[in-house]
Protein backbone atom coordinates (compact mmCIF):
# COMPACT_ATOMS: atom_id res chain seq x y z
CA UNK A 1 0.00 0.00 0.00
CA UNK A 2 1.60 3.33 -0.67
CA UNK A 3 -0.67 6.58 -0.49
CA UNK A 4 0.12 9.87 -3.31
CA UNK A 5 -0.67 13.31 -2.62
CA UNK A 6 -0.26 15.41 -5.19
CA UNK A 7 -0.04 19.19 -3.74
CA UNK A 8 1.07 22.44 -4.58
CA UNK A 9 3.87 23.91 -2.92
CA UNK A 10 3.55 27.69 -4.26
CA UNK A 11 -0.70 27.78 -4.00
CA UNK A 12 -1.77 31.26 -3.56
CA UNK A 13 -5.07 30.00 -2.48
CA UNK A 14 -5.28 29.92 1.22
CA UNK A 15 -8.19 27.31 1.13
CA UNK A 16 -6.25 24.77 -1.08
CA UNK A 17 -2.99 25.20 1.24
CA UNK A 18 -5.12 24.31 4.03
CA UNK A 19 -6.96 21.21 1.98
CA UNK A 20 -3.60 20.05 1.79
CA UNK A 21 -2.77 20.08 5.91
CA UNK A 22 -5.61 18.42 6.79
CA UNK A 23 -5.41 15.75 4.60
CA UNK A 24 -1.34 15.86 5.47
CA UNK A 25 -1.80 15.77 9.61
CA UNK A 26 -4.63 13.41 8.76
CA UNK A 27 -2.14 10.51 7.65
CA UNK A 28 0.81 11.53 9.64
CA UNK A 29 -1.66 11.04 13.22
CA UNK A 30 -2.92 7.65 11.69
CA UNK A 31 1.16 6.93 11.22
CA UNK A 32 0.02 6.17 7.60
CA UNK A 33 3.40 6.28 5.13
CA UNK A 34 2.90 8.58 2.01
CA UNK A 35 4.55 10.12 -0.79
CA UNK A 36 3.79 14.14 -1.76
CA UNK A 37 4.60 14.84 -4.93
CA UNK A 38 5.06 18.18 -5.74
CA UNK A 39 3.62 19.70 -8.59
CA UNK A 40 5.30 23.11 -9.14
CA UNK A 41 8.34 20.65 -9.53
CA UNK A 42 7.49 20.12 -13.04
CA UNK A 43 4.86 20.64 -15.36
CA UNK A 44 5.47 17.10 -16.36
CA UNK A 45 4.00 16.18 -12.61
CA UNK A 46 0.89 18.39 -12.74
CA UNK A 47 0.00 16.42 -16.02
CA UNK A 48 0.55 13.41 -14.88
CA UNK A 49 -1.83 13.99 -12.24
CA UNK A 50 -4.40 15.29 -14.42
CA UNK A 51 -4.24 12.37 -16.82
CA UNK A 52 -4.53 9.70 -13.60
CA UNK A 53 -7.36 11.62 -12.12
CA UNK A 54 -9.09 11.89 -15.73
CA UNK A 55 -9.78 15.73 -15.44
CA UNK A 56 -7.78 17.77 -17.64
CA UNK A 57 -8.34 20.80 -15.49
CA UNK A 58 -7.83 18.92 -11.78
CA UNK A 59 -6.20 20.70 -8.89
CA UNK A 60 -4.53 19.48 -6.11
CA UNK A 61 -4.46 18.01 -3.44
CA UNK A 62 -5.48 14.78 -5.43
CA UNK A 63 -5.06 11.61 -3.37
CA UNK A 64 -4.22 7.91 -4.83
CA UNK A 65 -3.29 4.35 -3.11
CA UNK A 66 -1.11 2.98 -5.16
CA UNK A 67 -2.74 3.20 -8.74
CA UNK A 68 -6.56 3.63 -7.25
CA UNK A 69 -7.67 7.25 -7.43
CA UNK A 70 -8.91 8.19 -3.50
CA UNK A 71 -10.20 11.31 -4.76
CA UNK A 72 -9.89 15.18 -4.18
CA UNK A 73 -10.36 17.07 -1.08
CA UNK A 74 -13.82 17.41 -1.35
CA UNK A 75 -14.20 13.45 -1.10
CA UNK A 76 -11.61 12.85 1.75
CA UNK A 77 -13.69 15.63 3.69
CA UNK A 78 -16.86 14.12 2.93
CA UNK A 79 -15.61 10.42 4.23
CA UNK A 80 -13.88 12.12 7.63
CA UNK A 81 -17.64 13.91 8.17
CA UNK A 82 -18.80 10.34 8.07
CA UNK A 83 -16.81 9.04 9.93
CA UNK A 84 -15.29 6.59 7.23
CA UNK A 85 -11.84 7.95 6.32
CA UNK A 86 -10.35 4.98 5.64
CA UNK A 87 -12.43 3.89 3.11
CA UNK A 88 -11.22 6.97 1.33
CA UNK A 89 -8.11 6.07 1.14
CA UNK A 90 -8.82 2.50 0.51
CA UNK A 91 -7.58 1.17 3.40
Amino acid sequence: MTITVYFSSASGSREVKQQQSEIFQFLDSKKLKYFALDITESTDRKEEMRKKVGNPSAMPPQVFNEDKYCGDYQKFFDAVEDGKPEAFFKL
